[in-house]
């Protein structure tokens, strides 16, 4: 038996426009976007690669994994997470400790806020 430890390369997104929500993604959080064989885009963004495939069934219900975004203006990204097309998602969390969100077709993500300088 091989002690192999296997590496995450690529999150796949079943969606309903998938060429439209990799456009969303990657204006989020940057990247390039390749078109493979099948259509399927893919964004390579900075750390993490999103496949997004074509499904006929719409999402129904919370995500079990969802992204964690950060960067370093909290109220900042949030509102561009919105003028993008994302949506609050206040049912699943409404504190202050981060920002729950949908994508535009409903898949959840946070926005969490900037991690506190060193020695502060």
């Amino acid at each position: 038996m091989s002690d192999e430890v296997l590496r995450v390369d690529v999150l796949a997104v079943d969606c309903a426009d998938p060429p439209g929500l990799a456009r969303f993604w990657q204006q989020l959080i940057g990247g390039n976007i390749e078109v493979d064989s099948d259509g399927d885009p893919t964004l390579h963004a900075p750390g993490l690669s999103l496949i997004f495939t074509k499904v006929p069934e719409a999402k129904t219900l919370k995500n079990r994994l969802h992204l964690d975004l950060r960067g370093d203006t909290y109220e900042q990204a949030i509102a561009r997470a919105l003028e993008l097309g994302a949506t609050r998602a206040d049912d699943i969390y409404d504190g202050n400790r981060w920002q729950v969100l949908r994508d535009p077709e409903g898949n959840e993500f946070c926005i969490l806020r900037p991690r506190p300088a060193p020695g502060s």
